[in-house]
């Protein structure tokens, strides 16, 4: 206990003693941690309703078990850009924060203090964001539930807790090779490979057949009673997110380094090859955040298009006078769904904007370097828009594409009561989400100016 209270005391004097960014870390971390734990309650509070229940909010969508395990999987869906956003907010700062547990580490400090006070530099803002909603949240039950079961307050106390402890923990494995290894690991880190993405990948597919495997045997040995492959659903959607996830890491990445190499041989600006380098040199840098809006392209463009075909579809039920429930329910549905969408790509491009301006921090001096050689500020704004440009263009077209492939399938096997058409305006999200993350990594361009002050060459 005294050893826990001194690195407490300890982690708390270099986050006080730190610069804003360690501030801005911390206030942004508290912010993602607040929407992770948002989203976990509201989700396990709906799994947590039996059977039907009358829920005063929602015009009756979360009444039926059916309709209530489509808003949990779309609750948990969002938690994909949030942990986008918590990855992104992890590495604010990250350069003077590895130097300085590294010269904890080389000062005497054993290897479990050390991952002790990397923990302690996240856990605590990740309690306070968890903290706060999980208060609201609780108020919320109490006020719109009479009778809360123990397994609702059982989930909302495990969502609570395990958020604050899995960013700690997250936050002493990003700083794990400085523990083991603090000479040589002073932020001198090799640019990522695309194994990690691969493999997570691989085991998703594997996943996937898995279960897949166990439901088509179980349904071949069971009776024709039973319901076989139930209780796999939760398996297979955490294969499908992995796999998608993983892939859509590995895309964009591969894409990234494919685009790098390409505009650097056919480069004619200087802007265009000083952002093909970099991304040639590090393509993954930002694949994470990238794959997000890849995610959420998709996801934007394939619901205009089903929104389109099933209003169309609903209104020519409602004339023939074969709609079972008012349209307000299935309007509801709709707006929720668009509403979480909108709130994915909100959550992305806060990321985004996030990662564009430590990616710029993180590179003060090469960039002041080449201010000092010559370069104008002009040129390197525009490279650092090109970096987000260049490698997202394909990739959010390739979205785009699938989008409008899951939309126009929909209303080839849907439509009974209208024909909606192809939904041409499914096409105006891609360039919609293109158009806001070029505004998004816009937004860190006011740093470049004290970026490339001449100060920033004596920075060790």
């Amino acid at each position: 206990m005294t050893s826990l209270r001194s690195d407490l005391r300890l982690a708390w004097q270099l986050t006080r003693g730190s610069d804003r960014r360690e501030w801005w870390r911390i206030s942004l971390t508290a912010t993602g941690a607040a929407l992770a734990t948002g989203f976990a309650l509201a989700a396990v509070t709906l799994a947590s309703l039996r059977g039907h229940y009358a829920v005063p909010v929602g015009n009756g969508l979360l009444d039926q078990p059916g309709e209530r395990s489509g808003a949990v999987v779309a609750l948990l869906l969002l938690l994909v850009p949030v942990l986008g956003f918590l990855g992104q907010c992890a590495r604010i700062g990250a350069v003077h924060r590895d130097r300085r547990l590294a010269a904890l580490r080389l000062a005497g400090a054993t290897p479990g203090q050390v991952r002790r006070i990397a923990a302690l530099e996240t856990g605590p803002a990740c309690l306070l964001g968890s903290a706060l909603v999980t208060l609201v949240a609780a108020g919320c039950v109490l006020s719109l539930w009479d009778h809360a079961t123990a397994v609702t307050w059982a989930g909302i106390a495990a969502v609570a807790l395990g958020v604050p402890v899995l960013g700690a923990a997250a936050g002493a494995l990003a700083l794990r090779r400085v523990v083991i290894s603090p000479l040589g690991h002073v932020r001198r880190v090799r640019p990522q490979s695309g194994r990690g993405p691969g493999l997570l990948f691989a085991g998703g597919v594997l996943l996937i057949a898995v279960v897949a495997g166990v439901a088509v045997f179980g349904t071949s040995a069971g009776s024709p009673n039973t319901r076989p492959g139930y209780g796999q659903v939760p398996l297979m959607v955490a294969g499908l997110l992995l796999t998608v996830g993983a892939g859509s890491v590995w895309l964009v990445g591969a894409t990234a380094g494919l685009v790098g190499r390409l505009s650097a041989r056919r480069a004619r600006t200087a802007a265009t090859l000083i952002a093909a380098e970099r991304l040639r040199d590090d393509p993954w840098a930002a694949a994470r955040t990238h794959a997000a809006v890849l995610m959420v392209t998709v996801g934007g463009t394939g619901f205009v298009g089903i929104r389109q075909t099933l209003l169309a579809d609903l209104h020519g039920m409602d004339r023939a006078g074969h709609l079972g429930m008012s349209m307000s329910f299935y309007t509801t549905g709709l707006n929720l769904t668009g509403a979480a969408v909108l709130a994915a790509l909100l959550i992305t491009l806060s990321g985004l904007a996030v990662g564009t301006a430590e990616s710029l921090a993180g590179r003060r001096r090469g960039l002041a370097a080449q201010t000092a050689a010559g370069v104008p500020r002009r040129v390197l704004a525009r490279a650092q828009l090109l970096e987000t440009a260049l490698p997202l263009a394909p990739a959010v077209l390739l979205a785009g594409v699938g989008g409008m492939t899951i939309g126009t399938w929909y209303a080839s096997i849907t439509t009974e009561y209208a024909d909606p058409g192809v939904p041409y305006a499914a096409l105006l999200v891609p360039l919609a989400v293109y158009a806001s993350c070029l505004s998004a990594a816009a937004t860190s361009l006011p740093l470049l100016r004290r970026s490339v002050h001449p100060a920033e060459l004596r920075q060790v």
